[in-house]
């Protein structure tokens, strides 16, 4: 079954449910998201049976806003497999037979400004153990920016705590990790019935700079694909196995480093990339709905997939308030504008800037000798593109 919840329900999800009689469970928000008439609506109560019945239930969510509800009705041992995905600091617990030097940890929001950060080496990331999109996420290059650093994460905080269930984003506690350096990917998976793992897509996460920790330009391609696809699911499979995870979608985020090393940085359990973002270009970009082939179970032929797209890369550009702008003071946001760096953009989504810390999403077609305009928008601060009050 498919949980729908705010921020954002894509139309290509809306007709994939409806098209293709995907049970939605009917809870007040799948109520106001205006899905498709004669999309399938199952109660809540009726849910909440099936998750009971079965050990392993096929679940997937839109939004992490809809754990809570899970969390409520799920049986113990599906709700303790969600939560060991979900909390860092419990996935790096999990985790540590195959990372066994990895250093990690955990700190409560009020002894951050008292944390003897001199025990720590750097560079290191600080972030909520139970967070998402960036948010209260700092990297640490000298002790002498722990301060700086504490002040900023608070401030943060004040201003983006309201915007998710406490099973989202939660800052009443951090973890502090060694910094993983490396090529950073985005993974869209699923554990099947037995277990198995199959990947659904691959995205290159660009960064402007060593200290940048935004969510601002990932990259799919033919060549991404196929260089890391083998050692990908090798890698998925591994960390399924020590948590038995089966009938689960997942978006997990590593790094590759230059030995080839793999290290996990976090994962999203229950879902693909947030707001349908990678799920959606994958439909795009290769012709694969990741969305009805985690429900039906089906693995992607990718060598079929991938014919014909040599040379192209397909692009998720998060346009998130880097401006410096408080969104109360934001005019208007130019997206005309914005859609004119690039010479393919495939589809705009526009989000409200007021109510979200990001203004939308920009997904592009770009030539490989074009990618300029991709390093273009990586750079930019997006001031250019804001109108102020």
């Amino acid at each position: 079954m498919f949980f729908v919840e705010k921020p954002y329900v894509s139309d290509f999800l809306k007709r994939t449910l409806r098209d293709h009689a995907i049970p939605v469970v009917g809870t007040p928000a799948a109520a106001q998201l205006n899905l498709l008439p004669g999309t399938t609506i199952v109660s809540e109560e009726h849910a909440s049976r099936m998750i009971a019945d079965g050990a392993c239930p096929s679940v997937y969510t839109t939004s992490e806003n809809a754990l809570g509800w899970i969390f409520q009705n799920a049986e113990h041992q599906f709700s303790r497999k969600i939560e060991l995905f979900k909390n860092k600091f419990a996935f790096r617990t999990l985790t540590r037979p195959l990372f066994p030097n990895f250093f990690f940890a955990e700190v409560r929001a009020d002894e951050l400004a008292t944390f003897p950060f001199h025990t720590v080496s750097c560079p290191c990331i600080i972030k909520p153990s139970v967070g998402f999109f960036s948010m209260g996420v700092s990297k640490v290059s000298h002790e002498r920016e722990w301060p700086e650093t504490v002040a900023s994460i608070f401030n943060e905080i004040e201003r983006t705590q309201h915007l998710y269930p406490t099973e989202v984003f939660n800052p009443r506690t951090f973890i502090i990790e060694q910094c993983i350096t490396g090529d950073e990917f985005a993974v869209d998976a699923y554990y099947t019935a037995k277990g198995e793992p199959v990947i659904l897509g691959i995205f290159h996460h660009y960064f402007s700079s060593e200290k940048d920790v935004s969510d601002r330009v990932y990259t799919s391609s033919k060549a991404i694909i196929e260089q890391h696809l083998e050692e990908f699911t090798e890698f998925v499979g591994e960390i399924g196995r020590l948590a038995d995870a089966r009938n689960f979608p997942m978006h997990i985020e590593l790094r590759k480093s230059h030995d080839g090393t793999l290290l996990p940085i976090e994962v999203n359990p229950l879902r693909f990339g947030g707001w349908c973002t990678t799920a959606d270009i994958t439909s795009l970009a290769y012709g694969l709905n990741p969305y009805l082939a985690f429900y039906r179970q089906e693995r992607p032929d990718w060598s079929d997939l991938l014919k014909g797209k040599d040379g192209k890369l397909f692009s998720v550009v998060v346009l998130d308030n880097s401006t410096g702008v408080a969104a109360d003071e934001i005019a208007a946001f130019q997206y005309e504008k914005v859609l004119s760096l690039f010479e393919k953009p495939l589809e705009l989504r526009k989000i409200d800037y007021h109510s979200y810390p990001v203004f939308g999403f920009v997904f592009t077609e770009t030539r490989e000798e074009r990618q300029e305009e991709l390093r273009t928008v990586l750079h930019s601060t997006l001031r250019e593109f804001v109108a102020v009050q």
